[in-house]
């Protein structure tokens, strides 16, 4: 019988809440999903990403990753270790004014996760005219994430789509 790791439970975890979110409460769409096992390093790698009904120009994205050392260390119960994943939620959207939208973004997702650190780069296809930039910005979780943050996954969701709807309301 299959023993499910720590991420596969928190995988499962967030898929069942973001799920509902877009077929019960229709508040989501899940606009792309994807779930890969690199294996040169044997890490895993699954990325839920959505966007708020009736407002696709804000993207948000769950990303949880699994290296071979932590899913090692939980199947061989290593003395002294600590199992679990990397956690990262990534916002992404399109502006022609990423200095003034940059600060702006910054300030509504540190609201939420003031102690996280936050990242933030630009792209942009160069001779493409007009310019339209890319803005992606970045929360990585500095610990990491195993089964005891189960019971936070709703509320962590919540606050993904209250984020959303600003950066939303932002953007328009």
């Amino acid at each position: 019988m299959f023993d499910p790791t720590v991420y596969d439970n928190l995988k499962v975890g967030f898929e069942n809440y973001l799920y509902d979110l877009d077929n019960l409460d229709e508040i989501i769409h899940i606009s792309n999903r994807k779930d890969s096992l690199e294996m040169a390093s044997m890490s895993r790698e699954f990325v839920l990403q959505f966007v708020l009904r009736e407002h696709s120009e804000v993207k948000g994205e769950i990303i949880l990753r699994s290296s071979l050392e932590a899913l090692a260390a939980e199947i061989l119960e290593s003395p002294g270790s600590q199992p679990g994943c990397r956690l990262e939620l990534r916002f992404s959207q399109e502006t022609p004014e990423p200095d003034r939208l940059c600060p702006a973004i910054r300030s509504i997702i540190q609201v939420s996760w003031p102690d996280q650190p936050l990242v933030q780069d630009i792209h942009f296809v160069y001779g493409e005219e007009p310019i339209r930039y890319n803005v992606s910005s970045h929360v990585y979780f500095d610990r990491n994430v195993n089964e005891d943050q189960m019971g936070d996954i709703p509320e962590l969701c919540e606050h993904l789509v209250n984020v959303l709807k600003k950066l939303v309301q932002l953007h328009n």
